[in-house]
């Protein structure tokens, strides 16, 4: 399916859903819910939290279905919703991340897209397996505790992909600064991921 055909159905599915049609809003929610839902789940990591901020999205969505604008994409639209509200959560319990931003890490260490890759890859001995699995523990884990707003923007662009330009607008910040942020992100993450690597793989 191409973008421009994948746009049009989009389009037509919230013409149907802001007129009122309670089966296009079962679509959307079924279309987005695992997205969201993993997004949150690394975002948050909280069980309780995610269900709450996951309802409170589509909540939202569905309580503006009479002035939602059809031109604007629904995508970025809710991971903006989801994102905010996960933010307003944790501060309320005061779930925040203490990490300070530290140095920045030499670009020539493991990329980001390396690690990722590597954790997804299916072609694995046990062994290989059991250090998939070590490594998967390790990325959650430093994602989790990275910076709140590095952790999003990382998130944003390697899990959900999103476009520098509709980062910007999501965020609310330049495209100047959604770069400089993402690059500081890959760096702190990198660095983050080689200390918390087991002394015997160093």
């Amino acid at each position: 399916m191409t973008k421009s055909t994948k746009k049009r159905e989009e389009k037509e599915l919230l013409r149907r859903f802001c007129s009122g049609d309670e089966a296009a809003f079962r679509d959307i929610v079924q279309e987005y819910k695992d997205p969201l839902f993993n997004f949150l789940r690394r975002f948050v990591g909280n069980q309780d939290l995610i269900e709450d901020v996951f309802q409170d999205t589509f909540m939202q969505l569905y309580q503006s279905r009479e002035s939602f604008d059809l031109d604007r994409p629904l995508k970025p639209w809710l991971f903006t919703i989801a994102a905010n509200k996960a933010k307003d959560l944790l501060r309320k319990r005061k779930r925040n991340s203490s990490i300070s931003v530290g140095s920045i890490a030499d670009e020539s260490e493991s990329s980001i897209e390396d690690v990722f890759s590597s954790v997804s890859s299916e072609d694995t001995t046990p062994l290989d397996s059991y250090i998939t699995e070590e490594t998967e523990h390790r990325v959650r884990e430093v994602v989790e505790n990275m910076p709140e707003k590095l952790r999003e923007i990382l998130l944003l662009a390697y899990f959900e992909q999103f476009s520098y330009k509709q980062m910007a607008e999501m965020l609310s910040i330049p495209i100047g600064t959604v770069k400089s942020r993402l690059h500081s992100a890959v760096a702190r993450f990198a660095k983050d991921l080689k200390n918390a690597e087991p002394d015997f793989e160093r």
